[in-house]
């Protein structure tokens, strides 16, 4: 009976693949397991269980709005409108959302129940987002262009609509997103520690994005478009229609992030969020979405967004100036994109 025996170089040769296969998948998770145990032994605050609940509230919002610059960018697009379209959704929300009786309501007397701001924050974000992928698919304009326009429009609107913070908010909407459910996590001479609502929400919100992706004809023809877009066009799939879904779901997603940021802050500022869709494409960069189109994962945006919740924490306890932080920030991306056309090469 003949033997078969493996050669060690083969051996070598399979390990050596497997291995680079491996790191090329979880790399960014590596980075972050990294990242996190360098932290750790930085600071000795970093650990403690309420700043690493901070350190996830924080990031939800960078999160939801990554979540669809994640769907944009995989389509070959941009949105660098997200964080006008934010502060436009949290000013007006903000404003349905004040105590009756507070001496700056925008509309004294009235008690409006906690549905009305939150449409009307996912309206805005909704029509914002339909506004720039009629004009991407009917006029053909570049996202680049046509999302500027929008950042410039929707924030010049949020000035218009309230020149200064709307504050006086219900608690009802301030909970939001400063309240916690599930308090089980004690902590010895301080209040218990819950899960706070904007962490839930974005995990709800991960998880039906990816199912969006990974399990639905839509998700699919995103990715799709991604790849070869004329191609897809050969193939009958309506891309103008597909891509108006797409950036109407990035603009969902951004105004359901005013909704959050605004009721975790108290009150709804027209300057809010000020370049916050440059960590928005950089956790979608870092997390592995090509900007070439057609690859990016959900579950990479937000390993990608809590790198940058985790950056921006550990250098704020290591008390490194907000200057050098965009610095640092800024290199992350292009180290990334540099990465990224590497792997695509």
């Amino acid at each position: 009976m003949a033997s078969t025996t493996t050669s060690p170089v083969s051996d070598r040769t399979f390990n050596r693949e497997w291995l680079n296969a491996f790191v090329r998948k979880y790399a960014i998770v590596l980075i972050f397991i990294a990242m996190f145990i360098a932290m750790t032994f930085l600071t000795d605050a970093f650990l403690q269980p309420r700043n690493l609940v901070n350190v996830v509230r924080q990031i939800s919002v960078v999160g939801l709005i990554a979540i669809g610059v994640t769907m944009v960018i995989i389509t070959t697009g941009i949105d660098l409108s997200s964080g006008s379209v934010l502060a436009l959704a949290a000013v007006v929300a903000a404003s349905l959302a004040q105590q009756p009786d507070w001496h700056d309501a925008k509309y004294p007397g009235l008690v409006l129940p906690l549905i009305m701001p939150i449409l009307a924050a996912l309206v805005i974000g909704v029509l914002c987002g339909a506004i720039n992928g009629w004009l991407i698919a009917r006029f053909l304009i570049p996202p680049f262009i046509a999302t500027l326009g929008m950042m410039t429009v929707a924030r010049g609107f949020a000035l218009i609509y309230s020149n200064r913070p709307v504050s006086g908010l219900t608690d009802t909407y301030n909970f939001i997103g400063q309240g916690e459910l599930f308090k089980v996590f004690p902590i010895p001479g301080q209040p218990p520690l819950g899960i706070p609502i904007p962490v839930i929400i974005l995990a709800v919100v991960a998880i039906g994005a990816h199912i969006l992706l990974n399990s639905t004809r839509f998700g699919r023809h995103i990715y799709a478009i991604g790849g070869n877009e004329q191609a897809a066009l050969i193939s009958g799939l309506n891309v103008g229609r597909i891509k108006i879904g797409v950036y109407t779901i990035a603009g969902l997603l951004s105004g359901l992030a005013g909704l959050v940021l605004s009721s975790r802050i108290g009150s709804g500022q027209p300057g809010l969020a000020v370049g916050i869709e440059l960590d928005a494409i950089a956790a979608a960069v870092i997390g592995g979405t090509s900007l070439s189109g057609g690859i990016g994962t959900i579950w990479g945006t937000i390993i990608g967004a809590l790198i940058i919740g985790v950056l921006n924490n550990g250098l704020d306890l290591l008390n490194v100036s907000a200057y050098w932080q965009t610095i640092v920030k800024g290199s992350i991306i292009v180290v990334a994109v540099i990465v990224d056309e590497r792997k695509n090469r």
